[in-house]
C-alpha cells in the first residue's frame, strides 16, 4: 500500500488525536500508577476466570517476557495471586486479590468518569453518531461490538429519530421517496399529541445507548389496537429486537383489554411479515397502489387476542 495514501494519514492523525484525548501518553493512566498495558492486563484478570500467563499473552498480543515482568510486579504489590489450575496442577492460573479488585475498581470508576466528561457537552444526536462511528470502526477492524440491547419507553427526542430512520432506511433499502418520511412524521406527531398511556404504548430499543428500533401501539377503538412504526436499524438486526417489540405490543394489548390488533404493511417487507406471521397475525386484505414513488402491494394483517 502507498504510505502517502491520504487514508493512512487520516488514520494516523485520528490515532494521535485520540491517544492524546484519553491520556494514554502519560506515565499513569487516569492519574493512576498503572500504564495503559498494565490497566488492560488488570481488566482481563477482572473479567476472565483463571487465565494462565500464556493465555493472557496470546489474548493481548504481548511479549511473554514483558508480561512476566508485569505479573511479577503485580504479585509483589499484592494485586494478583497464582493458583494451581483445577485441571492440571502443573499449570498456574492468575486471579486478582481483594486488593487487586479494589485497585481495578478505582480504575474503572476513573475511566467511566473520563468517558462521561468527554461526551457530557455533546448534543444527544452527536453522542449517538459518535457511538455508532466507534462501533463501525471496531467492526471494520475485526472487533466484535457489544450486542447487548435494552427496551425502554419513548422519551423526548425519540420521535425525531423514528422519523429520520424510517426516511433514511426505506429510501436506502427500497428506494422510497420523501413522501414516506412525511407520512411517518404525520403519524408520529398524531400519536404523541393524543397519546393515552392507559391504552397506548411506545417502545424504543437501544444498543449501547443509541436508538436502534421502535414500535407504537395505538387505540383504534375500545376493542381494536393498531401496531405502527415498527423499525429496526440494519446494524442491529439479527438480535431478536423486532420479535421482542412486536411481542411487547401483544402483551400490552391483552392487558389493556383489546380484542384485536391490526397493522398495515407492504408485501416487500419480508422480514417484518415473518415476524407478524410468527406472532400469530393473519393477512386479511391486500391492495395494489402507487405510493412513495413505487408500485406496491399494501397488506392489512390482524391478530385475534380472544
Amino acid at each position: 500500500m502507498d504510505y502517502l495514501d491520504p487514508r493512512i494519514a487520516a488514520l494516523r492523525r485520528f490515532n494521535r488525536f485520540y491517544t492524546q484525548k484519553i491520556g494514554v501518553l502519560g506515565e499513569g493512566l487516569h492519574r493512576s500508577p498503572f500504564s495503559l498495558t498494565e490497566t488492560r492486563i488488570l481488566y482481563e484478570l477482572a473479567h476472565r476466570p483463571g487465565p494462565t500467563a500464556a493465555e493472557l499473552a496470546r489474548e493481548l498480543g504481548l511479549d511473554g517476557g514483558y508480561l512476566s515482568r508485569v505479573l511479577v510486579g503485580f504479585e509483589k504489590s499484592g494485586l494478583i495471586a497464582r493458583d494451581a489450575a483445577p485441571d492440571d496442577g502443573r499449570k498456574a492460573v492468575l486471579r486478582l486479590t481483594d486488593e487487586g479488585r479494589m485497585a481495578f475498581g478505582r480504575l474503572e470508576t476513573q475511566s467511566s468518569a473520563q468517558a462521561a466528561q468527554m461526551i457530557a457537552g455533546l448534543p444527544s444526536a452527536t453522542q449517538g453518531r459518535l457511538v455508532r462511528s466507534m462501533r463501525d470502526i471496531e467492526a471494520a477492524l475485526g472487533g466484535v461490538p457489544s450486542r447487548a440491547w435494552l427496551m425502554r419507553p419513548l422519551k423526548p427526542g425519540d420521535l425525531g429519530w423514528v422519523i429520520a430512520s424510517h426516511g433514511a432506511i426505506y429510501h436506502q433499502e427500497y428506494g422510497w421517496d420523501g413522501s414516506f418520511e412525511v407520512l411517518v412524521a404525520e403519524i408520529g406527531a398524531g400519536i404523541v399529541k393524543n397519546f393515552d398511556p392507559a391504552r397506548e404504548a411506545a417502545w424504543i430499543a437501544e444498543l449501547d445507548g443509541v436508538p436502534v428500533g421502535s414500535v407504537f401501539l395505538i387505540r383504534v377503538s375500545d376493542e381494536v389496537a393498531k401496531l405502527r412504526l415498527l423499525i429496526v436499524d440494519p446494524a442491529a438486526r439479527g438480535l431478536g429486537i423486532g420479535v421482542r417489540l412486536v411481542a411487547e405490543c401483544t402483551s400490552f394489548a391483552r392487558a389493556a383489554g383489546y380484542q384485536r390488533i391490526t397493522l398495515w404493511t407492504q408485501s416487500i417487507l419480508l422480514a417484518a411479515r415473518r415476524i407478524y406471521a410468527e406472532e400469530g397475525y393473519r393477512l386479511v386484505a391486500t391492495e395494489k397502489l402507487h405510493d412513495f414513488g413505487q408500485d406496491l402491494i399494501s397488506e392489512t394483517w390482524e391478530l385475534d387476542l380472544g
